[in-house]
């Protein structure tokens, strides 16, 4: 079954680029994170539709091939209210949603903001609301070590040093090996994961100034350079059903990861720790990813092939 990507039009006026497989399915939206774009779950779209999913993979506004929008507004709030858009548009009521990365943040907010548009959720890293009294309540504290500190440099440099940063990176080639060493010598992701082909498919939408200031915005919010358009709705437990699976060499991983996850997640399922996989487990373990979600909902899928069945 091939995903094509359809161009949706939202009711605020721009577009979502959305790869799409598998149409009357179980619901199930796939968001990605940074350096990536949907381009990331290539490897899980088709055959995700074949066993029953009704998938949709969407370039989050500013990336990939999703309109640019003129408010310049690209933040956790923004994401979340174009996925319930998106679901509206799909004539979905309900949905699975799986995330990583910054499309595992923006599903934490998309949770809460639209608890009744969310089933369950499958996210693959250790990405928690920010529960920093819940955690404390529980015993979970942090050292913030050094190490970890000098691994997240470009949140840094992209945070607080975006203009800067940009001005050095003025071509679209220097733009791609910005992004392709994050696939690369940046160690997110085992040696063989990405080749050369890999990566320049997954760079090349960053090779345009504007798309790669997009993916910016999010640090400077974070560093307090940018202010959101609204309050991010982080500060809650997530009430869905949620399984975690975590690459476990991921250089990324935080601290207490378990300890908080149970205290963010009231109904988690596992951790479940993946050898020989870091920080992009979509693409790395692609045949496990996908049996997971189909475990996971197996239910749902059970149920729609008999509501199928009967139709039939």
């Amino acid at each position: 079954m091939t995903a094509t990507v359809e161009m949706i039009g939202l009711p605020a006026g721009h577009r979502l680029a959305v790869r799409h497989a598998g149409h009357g399915g179980v619901p199930l939206l796939l968001v990605h994170g940074f350096p990536c774009t949907s381009l990331i779950w290539s490897r899980n779209v088709a055959p995700l539709a074949a066993a029953g999913f009704d998938v949709a993979a969407p370039d989050l506004r500013g990336y990939g091939q999703s309109d640019l929008v003129s408010d310049d507004i690209y933040d956790l709030a923004a994401f979340s209210t174009d996925l319930a858009e998106l679901m509206d548009t799909l004539g979905w009521d309900k949905a699975v949603v799986a995330a990583h990365d910054l499309g595992a943040a923006t599903t934490m907010d998309f949770a809460n903001r639209f608890a009744e548009r969310v089933d369950r959720i499958v996210l693959l890293d250790d990405t928690t609301p920010d529960l920093r009294e819940d955690f404390a309540a529980a015993g979970v504290t942090d050292t913030h070590n050094a190490g970890r500190r000098a691994v997240l440099d470009y949140h840094v440099n992209q945070g607080l040093h975006a203009e800067e940063l940009l001005d050095m990176l003025n071509t679209p080639q220097r733009r791609r090996r910005y992004i392709g060493e994050f696939f690369g010598h940046r160690l997110w992701a085992p040696a063989h994961a990405f080749d050369d082909a890999d990566r320049d498919m997954l760079t090349a939408a960053y090779a345009d100034h504007d798309r790669l200031r997009v993916a910016f915005a999010d640090y400077e919010i974070v560093m307090g350079r940018r202010q959101p358009s609204m309050p991010t709705i982080e500060d809650q437990k997530v009430r869905q059903p949620v399984l975690v699976l975590i690459g476990a060499d991921s250089i990324l991983l935080g601290e207490n990861v378990e300890a908080k996850l149970e205290v963010a997640y009231p109904q988690l399922v596992g951790p479940f720790w993946i050898k020989g996989a870091g920080h992009f487990l979509c693409w790395e373990k692609p045949r496990l990813v996908n049996g997971a979600i189909r475990s996971f909902c197996s239910d749902l899928l059970a149920e729609a092939g008999s509501r199928h069945a009967i139709r039939s």
